[in-house]
């Protein structure tokens, strides 16, 4: 079958092309994608060096699954997961699937006959097999994926566009504050940035028990949502606050001098990859959510002392475990997930959505599919 899909021309640009879709491999499932939520990551795919189809974030409908698969069947409703876990490498076996040795793209890339991706055949541009952004490309009609990329969505109150954010926003906030920092009930953190991660760090500390949540941000109406998705105190920062020092001594002014138990970055800027570790108290924990890469440097200083400062990938998702809870918070009306959403778009907007993200009005864009 034949479909429309967004396709990365490695120029920091994209088109809107017709893709063939093959039947799913012995282990892989067809989905019909309903909604694809955006991210800046899906911007900055635009600048890999090759074509691919784009989207990480996605949920559909089930229509047709490979003869080994088990556990799914057409018309199920599914959330796609793009750490795909093998269950049998190193890290798989240690609890730890986000970061799977064998199927994870950002461990082992993302082209077509690795073992994370559908078959070659299953996605073809001009004839010819493309790769799919983490092995799932949801920014397509259809997608052909490994049935470990899918997680059944159980909930009637959980729509599509709601449903398909979890997958890789709200899963990297949340988990980092309930899985990699473990934050504990009646403790101090502060979320530096509160765009969509950020929000959903904030939804995790406050779901934790936290009893003082500080966001900061440069933006009155981020900070306002913020608000909303439960912090309790707002810190507007000034863009010349080099490294938000001073932002810093307004954090340990509410934090009895000492300082917050955690501090979240969420900003993705890298002169402020050290900035968490400013806002916590001796021996407090520092978390680089934003997946900053660039080299930077650090006042070791600011590490003083017994600090802790860690790096996790994606919330240190394990999505049969997570995503169910993650639902279960919503349905409890414990977690947000309609109000991330701004807007929605269809796939033929989808550079008015990365237009939004950019300007900073969107919490979260999700692609809708009729």
């Amino acid at each position: 079958m034949h479909c429309s899909a967004a396709i990365s021309n490695t120029k920091g640009g994209f088109t809107i092309e017709a893709i063939e879709i093959g039947e799913p491999g012995p282990d892989e499932v067809r989905v019909r994608l309903k909604a694809a939520g955006l991210c800046h990551t899906d911007y900055d795919s635009l600048a890999w060096d090759r074509p691919h189809i784009m989207g990480h974030e996605g949920s559909g409908i089930v229509e047709a699954v490979g003869t080994k698969v088990e556990g799914l069947s057409p018309g199920d409703p599914v959330i796609l997961n793009w750490a795909i876990p093998c269950l049998e490498c190193f890290q798989c076996q240690r609890g730890n699937q986000h970061i799977c040795e064998n199927n994870s793209p950002v461990i082992a890339g993302s082209v077509p006959g690795q073992p994370g991706h559908a078959h070659p055949e299953a996605t073809r541009l001009n004839g010819v097999p493309i790769a799919r952004s983490f092995n799932i490309g949801t920014l397509s009609e259809y997608t052909v994926v490994k049935a470990a990329a899918l997680v059944k969505n159980p909930s009637s109150k959980l729509g599509f566009p709601a449903a398909s954010i979890i997958s890789c926003g709200v899963m990297t906030g949340f988990g980092s504050a309930v899985n990699a920092a473990q934050v504990e009930a009646g403790s101090s953190t502060v979320v530096l940035g509160t765009g969509g991660v950020g929000l959903n760090v904030i939804q995790g500390c406050k779901l934790s028990g936290a009893s003082k949540i500080i966001a900061i941000d440069i933006n009155d109406q981020r900070l306002d949502m913020a608000q909303q998705f439960g912090a309790t105190h707002l810190i507007k920062a000034d863009p010349t606050d080099a490294g938000l020092l001073r932002s810093a001594e307004q954090v340990k002014s509410l934090t009895d001098s000492r300082g917050a138990d955690y501090a979240f970055e969420c900003t993705a800027i890298p002169a402020l990859g050290a900035a968490p570790l400013a806002m916590i108290r001796n021996a407090g924990i520092a978390v680089q959510v934003s997946g900053i890469e660039e080299e930077i440097t650090i006042d070791m200083n600011l590490f003083e002392w017994d600090k802790v400062y860690i790096n996790p990938l994606y919330g240190q998702c394990q999505p049969q475990r997570d995503f169910p809870k993650i639902i279960q918070h919503y349905e409890k009306g414990q977690l947000l997930l309609d109000e991330l959403i701004t807007r929605t778009y269809s796939l033929d907007r989808l550079q008015d959505a990365f237009d939004d993200m950019l300007a900073g009005r969107n919490a979260k864009g999700v692609i809708v599919f009729d």
